[in-house]
Order: C-alpha cells, then structure tokens, then sequence
C-alpha cells in the first residue's frame, strides 16, 4: 500500500508530507482547493508525464516521492530483481521535475527511466476516474481480470506452455521442409560435394599442422644444402686435409733436423689438421641428423594446397570443411529419408495441437462460466448505483484456429445502458459516470483480484447523491477490506464511510501566494468537515445531526 506521500514545489504545494493507513482513505476539500494537484503529484510519482508546468513558480524544480509497503511476495519485488534494484524493504519511487521540462526518476535511490518507474508504477497503484478507467480500456486485460475472477491463472498457464510446444513443432516441421526443398534442389550438388570432402578428409587442425611441418622441411631443406656443400669442401677431391697431412708427415721427420725452427710450426700444423678432421666429422653427423625427403616435402605441400584449394572452393576455412561436410550428409539423409521424418513431424504437430486443442476448450468453458458468473456478480450491483436498467455483458469470441498464447478467446467487457439501445464496448458505450460506476461494480465483484494493491478513485460519485452516492460509499469501504482505497470525493455519504479523511485546503501564505494544504483530519472532528460537504459554507445543527447520522450508521 501507499505509506508516505512527500511533494516539493509542485504547483500550489510548497512542502507537504503525508501517511495513509490500509483500508479507505478520502481527500475532500472546496473545489479549487488542490485536489487535482494532489493527484497530479502522485501521476508523477508512478512514472506519469512530466510537464514543466508542474514545478512551483519561481522554483528551479520540485519533486513527489511516494513510498510503499508491499508483500515480499508481490510481482513489483520481481521486476526490481530483475532490473537489479533493491527489492527487500519498503519501495520508494521519487520523481524530480525541472523547470526545464526534464524529469529525472529514482527507485529506492537508483535513477531508473521513466518507463521502468511506470510499469512498478503500474503495479502498485490504479488511478480511476471518469476519464481514466484503464481496466475497461484494453480487452487484453478483460480476459487477465476474468481469469482472475475464475482462479484459471493455472489453466491459463498450461494452455501457454501447449501454445509454445505447437509453434516450437510448428518451426522444426517448417524448418525440415525448407531442408528437403533445398537439398532436393541441389542434390548432385551436395552428393558431389560430399564425395569429394569425404575423399579429403579434412581433419581439424590439419592445415595448421602441414603448414608448421611444410616450413620445418624448407628450412632444414636450406641447412643441408650448407652443410652438404661444407662437408663436399672438407672431404671432396678438393679437400686440404690429404695435403696438409702429407706436408706435415714430412715435417716432422725434419723436425730434428731443425727443432728451433719445425716444432712450433708442426704443433700448429696438426692442431689445425685436428680441427679440420672434427669439423668434417662434424658436418658428416650434422648431415645424418638432418635427412631430408624431398618426397616428404612434395607430399606435405600437396595435401596443404588440396586442402586450401577446397576452403577457397566452399568458402569456409579449412577446419570447417569436415562440420561442412558432416552438414551435407546430413541434407543428403534428410532428403533420402525425408518421407519418413516428415510424416513423423507432421505427427508432432498433431498432436502438439491436439493437446492443445483440448486444453484451449476447457479453458473457454471455464471463462464462460466465469464469465456469467462475473455478469451476476456486477449486476447484483448496479442496481444500487442507480444502473438497474443497464446490463454487464462480458462478449466472449471464440475461434478454435487463432491458437494464440492465451487461449482462443477474446474477452472484452459490454454494457448496455438502457434497454432497447445497443450494446457495445463499455468504454464506448458508458458515460463517464456510468463508466466509473461500472467500474466500481466490477472491482467489488472481483474484490482484491487483479487489482494493484492501492486503488485511487477520482470523483467518481459526480453527478451523483442521495442513495447512490451512499451505495458508492457503502461499496468502496467495502473494497477496502481487501486493498488499500484513496478516494477523491465531494459526497459526504462517501466520506463518511471512510477511516481516513484528509482534507485540502488553499490559503495564503502572504499577501503575494497561495499555497495548498492538506491536513488529516481527527476522528473528532469530521464530523464538521461531513456536515460541512452537506451544508456547504454555512454549517447547520440539521446538517450536524446528519453528519453523526453518516458518520455513525450501519453499511448496507
């Protein structure tokens, strides 16, 4: 329910800070006083239009914040979760409206759009006047108000969960047609195809490895080439190290001869003949490690490019060439057992429907019982809110072909006002007044289904009184057992019948301003106020004996 009501600089009000309590709550006052401002302040809080107008003049900007109590079970607490808001204590909504023109929104303290801030809104509170009877506007909530009423939310679910198999069987039978109408265009095609990447056999991760092994050969391709030619040098024909062996034998049998002179000389000799043999031996070894297949090499680049020449041919890389082909087998299989797999899904569907079917018509027949029960429920009332001449009608439309997510209903609330007149839409058909009493008659009937947990009505007692007016007062205290009622009002018999009475009031503030101001009024003295919206300016004793009478007789 609504808890606070905190407004800034809007309009008329400078500062203003109120509490409501549960059950029925109703704001009166002369008419200019501020009651519209009231309501205004509170359409901006819930994500209503923002209008530069709104902000107290010569104010930068003012602000409305409305702070709620709500159930832990509630689907407002849901939609915070989801959207990453606090969500376990009290819900704040608080709207900051600039001269400017531009709003900005908070959800307990987090900015937030205005759209997000409406559909929390929407949650919490319904506003209901003569011109803003949202629950007879859309058909789409005629049909969520009449489940309600029928306890067929549960019913309602399996027909949606039957709804999503159909369209899911639906698509795979689309699906698989489209499949074998393509392949069968294309079957030489993708028997050729398939043939040819099943000869290849493209593995993954084939092309990066061949590439790595194509590069290792060339580059030892390269290297042997200069250990061959280094090893040709050092052991061909042309090699020095015969000569140098022979030169330094005869050396050394001159060494006596001349040692000062031959024995440096032959040590240098045979140490350079000792690294001449160990780099020979060397590149012979290095050249053993290093055998090169040239037919390794020509085989390896020959499956590379194969398998490049296919990716560039199919357009997909070359690791996706065996998923290709597993996918035209695949096309291939579906045509050549495309009768079997097709009659089975068209089974699916069948049955997908058939079930459906079945849950769709017992839904329909349970609204349509609901439905008449509902009719009995609001006629019950009317009488009593001076329509006893007019009819509820709820119009069911049912098509067994539209299988929509809902059913095969579409639900959409009537009246006739008058016999002999025709009937129709309500919205379209209604006055305001009968509109708002039709209302008024629907949310009784439906008590605290399908409702917000906080209900606002807007002068819906006007151009009414007497008997009526005490009906209208009798039926919203009434609703107020289950969900919280905030009621703007100028009928005494509505206020009287309230818990809480507020009481709006414009007066100056100095010579310059005027300002709005609500109080709420003691228990002791609303009786003043009631005789008050009876008598008008002067107040009598008569009219103080009627408010007691008001004040402290029995609902009917």
């Amino acid at each position: 329910m609504l808890s606070t009501l905190s407004i800034r600089d809007i309009v008329l009000i400078d500062k203003l800070d109120l509490q409501f309590s549960a059950g029925m709550s109703v704001l009166t006052g002369e008419t200019g006083a501020g009651k519209s401002i009231l309501l205004d302040s509170l359409s901006l809080a819930l994500g209503g239009r923002g209008d530069a107008g709104l902000v107290r003049h010569g104010q930068k900007q003012g602000q409305v914040t409305a702070a709620f109590d709500v159930p832990m079970n509630h689907p407002v607490r849901r939609l915070l979760q989801e959207n990453d808001l606090e969500h376990d204590a009290d819900i704040i909504l608080r709207r900051v409206q600039s001269q400017d023109g531009r709003t900005r929104a908070f959800v307990n303290d987090a900015p937030v759009s205005a759209g997000l801030m409406r559909q929390i809104g929407a949650l919490m509170v319904e506003v209901h006047g003569q011109h803003d009877d949202r629950a007879l506007v859309d058909p789409e909530s005629h049909r969520m108000l009449l489940d309600s009423f029928g306890g067929l939310e549960d019913a309602t679910a399996a027909v949606r969960e039957a709804s999503r198999d159909v369209r899911k069987a639906e698509k795979t039978l689309k699906d698989h047609i489209a499949r074998i109408e393509e392949a069968r265009k294309e079957a030489d095609y993708l028997r050729d195809s398939v043939d040819e990447l099943s000869a290849l056999d493209p593995q993954e991760g084939e092309e990066e490895a061949l590439a790595l092994r194509r590069q290792d050969m060339m580059q030892v391709e390269k290297i042997a080439g200069d250990l061959q030619e280094a090893f040709d040098t050092l052991d061909g024909p042309a090699s020095p190290i015969p000569e140098l062996a022979s030169l330094l034998r005869r050396l050394e049998r001159k060494v006596d001869q001349a040692p000062a002179y031959l024995t440096s000389v032959v040590e240098a000799l045979g140490t350079a003949l000792d690294h001449l043999e160990d780099g020979r031996s060397g590149l012979e070894g290095a050249l053993r490690d290093t055998n090169f297949d040239r037919g390794e090499l020509e085989q390896t680049e020959e499956r590379l490019f194969a398998l490049r020449a296919a990716s560039r041919k199919y357009s997909r890389p070359v690791d996706e060439l065996a998923a290709l082909r597993d996918q035209m087998a695949a096309d291939l299989a579906d045509l050549d057992a495309g009768e079997e797999k097709l009659h089975a899904l068209e089974k699916a569907v069948a049955e997908a429907r058939a079930t459906y079917d079945a849950l769709a018509r017992s839904l329909s027949e349970k609204r349509s019982n609901a439905a008449r029960a509902l009719e009995e429920a609001v006629h019950a009332e009317l009488p009593s809110l001076k329509l006893e001449r007019a009819r509820f009608i709820i119009q069911q439309d049912t098509d067994p072909e539209n299988r929509g997510s809902e059913g095969i209903d579409t639900i959409e609330f009537w009246a006739q006002t008058n016999p002999g007149t025709r009937p129709g839409p309500m919205f379209k058909v209604a006055s305001g007044g009968e509109l708002s009493r039709f209302l008024l008659a629907l949310k009784v009937s439906l008590a605290d289904k399908g409702s917000a947990p906080t209900l606002v009505f807007d002068e819906i007692d006007t151009g009414v009184g007497g008997a009526v007016a005490e009906a209208i007062g009798v039926r919203l205290a009434r609703l107020a057992e289950n969900v919280q009622v905030l009621t703007v009002t100028h009928a005494p018999q509505v206020a009287a019948r309230a818990e809480g009475h507020f009481l709006i009031e414009k007066g100056e503030v100095d010579e310059e301003r005027v300002a709005t101001r609500v109080t709420r009024i003691a228990e002791k003295d609303r009786r003043e106020e009631v005789a008050r919206m009876l008598a008008g300016s002067t107040i009598t004793e008569e009219a103080r004996m009627a408010a007691d009478r008001l004040l402290h007789g029995t609902l009917v």
